[in-house]
């Protein structure tokens, strides 16, 4: 094992488990707080590209570049569904949400990529749903204006955006992380420009723009670098189990600090979710 490699998923991780914590103080909305992500993205990982010597050996290709943009347009509604989601629930509701991401992985696979769903993986599924209506609620889902104001369509759209950027970035094999997330989050400063509202940055407290340059510079740009430097040292599932340590940070940060207290039903729907996630990504012995 790549013991340097381990160490830096796992702060990244932990960084990114904070995100919340941030987002919740910035005093901007998600599609602001998203575009001056995108922004602080775009500049600290193409310095990244260009100081590394990346770009000269860059094999570009038309079809990964269309790709890559596709990806983009899905990790940038990702982030937004995702500090949405902050916006009308506590953050450990939201993250353990937003994690179902890797079951829609799977469905998504099975469904566009042709991959066997397996009776564990469909067990897991339901496991999950389940989980995650004990989190939010039974009583949100009587009507579709409760469902709504309860942030649950923001984070699980969140998270199928997520399993989506996962999917279309499967097959790209040609361009360096650096200049796919170059990419995608220059896509995002397009996207997101024509509705962001640039008087809601005027009269922000001084704490606020330190959050703000915090999620930007921190929880974008240094821990995408930490990820990526880190991530193609590393076999798949050790990754999938390295990121458990983000929710568990956010968990543990709602709970300490914002005095966030779950219910017995919401304890045991959260439980049921990380159990189902990591009953999928777990390493399968091998037969003999």
């Amino acid at each position: 094992m790549n013991v340097a490699s381990i160490v830096k998923l796992s702060i990244s991780m932990a960084i990114f488990g904070s995100i919340g914590f941030f987002t919740i103080h910035t005093g901007i909305p998600a599609v602001e707080l998203v575009f001056v992500r995108c922004i602080f993205a775009t500049l600290f990982l193409s310095a990244m590209w260009y100081f590394t010597g990346g770009h000269k050996t860059e094999n570009w290709s038309k079809r990964e570049v269309l790709q890559t943009c596709l990806c983009g347009i899905f990790l940038v509604l990702n982030w937004v569904f995702l500090f949405k989601a902050f916006e009308e629930m506590s953050i450990s509701i939201t993250i353990s949400i937003y994690n179902l991401a890797p079951i829609f992985v799977l469905i998504f696979g099975a469904l566009f990529l042709k991959e066997k769903m397996t009776v564990p993986g469909l067990l897991a599924t339901i496991v999950c749903f389940i989980g995650s209506i004990l989190i939010v609620g039974i009583n949100n889902f009587q009507s579709i204006d409760q469902l709504m104001s309860s942030g649950f369509i923001w984070a699980l759209l969140s998270a199928i955006c997520y399993a989506l950027t996962m999917i279309t970035s499967k097959t790209i094999q040609n361009l360096s992380p650096y200049s796919m997330t170059f990419i995608q989050t220059a896509i995002g400063i397009v996207m997101l420009l024509p509705f962001c509202d640039f008087n809601l940055f005027y009269g922000l407290s001084m704490t606020n723009w330190i959050y703000i340059f915090g999620t930007g510079l921190i929880h974008t740009g240094f821990v995408y670098y930490l990820f990526f430097d880190s991530v193609r040292s590393l076999p798949t599932f050790l990754v999938s189990v390295l990121t458990f340590v983000d929710p568990v940070v956010a968990i543990l940060l709602d709970i300490v600090i914002l005095s966030f207290s779950p219910t017995i039903l919401q304890t045991l729907g959260i439980l049921l979710i990380f159990g189902g996630i990591f009953y999928t990504v777990r390493p399968r012995k091998k037969l003999a």
